[in-house]
């Protein structure tokens, strides 16, 4: 075998091999959040300490605070470990941009996973783990880093009153309900009651205007009268078929020049980019019975089918922005 040829192989092998160890470094992690480690670790301390202190073996304590510190979300001087700037800012319970709960779910996806196999045989869900708790506090974590940008980027001129459709932990209804917005949020009844909760530890010591429709979007009355209809990370969760249904139901839902907008990860229209998003499809595939992620050709496809006008759309770093207007 030629000199390049060789090194061809073995940088393809290479490729190959980060792909199938990829699983490695995300177990580490999520057993790590399991444990609550970062918490523990907001300053120097050694393996005996943590070990005694979250009641775990020596030896693995050591390898595993290795590991981590490989992966950069540790520090390591004079056999003391604390936190990074990344776990810092990330994964200590307390701080604001806390990801813990989107971890916490992620634990369950991966046992949901482990059935991708049986999935692809017979093309029903493996849905072995979940958390609600974990999901739409996780939601929260997600939301928290991007939405007041968002909100921004909506524009609420004119917004008297907006209906957040399968809006989970209620992050956007706090933004919405800071410029003055009546907001509605409706979503599933045990999902209301977490929202309820977060709401109330971010709007404090003042009335808030956001009221509450608990019911399945699919079958229950969403209300009306709203200027602005915000989906958000909820369409792909089920078909095309009934996505178009919902989204009639919303447009019969506006005021006059009222919009419709829809927040979804960005996929490319042959639907393989950015791969994400295509392995976003693949979760959908595991842990529902008919959801995908769709393109934004078909977003807003599905806009122009209900005779929305003025379809625009916006990419915003790994998700777009497609709204339409009712005349």
């Amino acid at each position: 075998m030629a000199v390049s040829e060789s090194n061809s192989v073995l940088k393809h092998a290479k490729k190959l091999r980060e792909i199938w160890n990829g699983f490695r470094p995300a177990r580490v992690l999520l057993t790590a959040n399991n444990y609550r480690v970062f918490d523990h670790l907001t300053k120097p301390r050694s393996v005996r300490t943590i070990s005694k202190r979250l009641d775990i073996n020596f030896r693995a304590t050591e390898i595993f605070l290795d590991a981590l510190t490989g992966m950069g979300l540790l520090k390591k001087k004079d056999n003391r470990y604390s936190n990074s700037p990344l776990s810092s800012r990330f994964l200590v319970s307390s701080l604001p941009y806390y990801q813990g709960d989107i971890l916490r779910h992620a634990d369950n996806l991966y046992k949901n996973w482990s059935g991708l196999d049986e999935v692809i045989k017979t093309g029903m869900p493996y849905h072995i783990a979940h958390s609600r708790d974990a999901f739409i506090k996780g939601m929260h974590n997600l939301a928290s880093l991007r939405a007041r940008e968002i909100i921004r980027l909506i524009g609420l001129r004119g917004v008297k009153t907006a209906l957040d459709l399968g809006g989970g932990p209620g992050t956007y209804s706090i933004e919405m309900a800071k410029k003055a917005v009546h907001v509605t949020l409706f979503d599933r009844p045990e999902t209301i009651e977490i929202a309820k909760k977060i709401i109330k530890s971010k709007i404090k010591n003042q009335k808030s205007n956001i009221s509450f429709i608990a019911g399945d979007f699919l079958f229950d009355k969403i209300g009306n009268g709203y200027d602005l209809i915000f989906i958000s990370q909820a369409l792909h969760s089920i078909s095309e078929k009934d996505n178009i249904c919902l989204l009639r139901k919303c447009k019969n839902a506006l005021n006059k020049g009222g919009r419709i907008i829809i927040q979804e990860a960005y996929l490319s229209e042959d639907r393989t980019y950015p791969l994400q998003s295509a392995l976003s499809s693949v979760n959908m595939l595991i842990n529902t019975f008919e959801g995908r992620c769709y393109s934004h050709d078909e977003l807003k496809g599905w806009l122009l089918k209900i005779r929305l006008k003025d379809i625009k759309e916006r990419v915003i770093d790994d998700s777009v922005l497609i709204s339409g207007r009712l005349p």
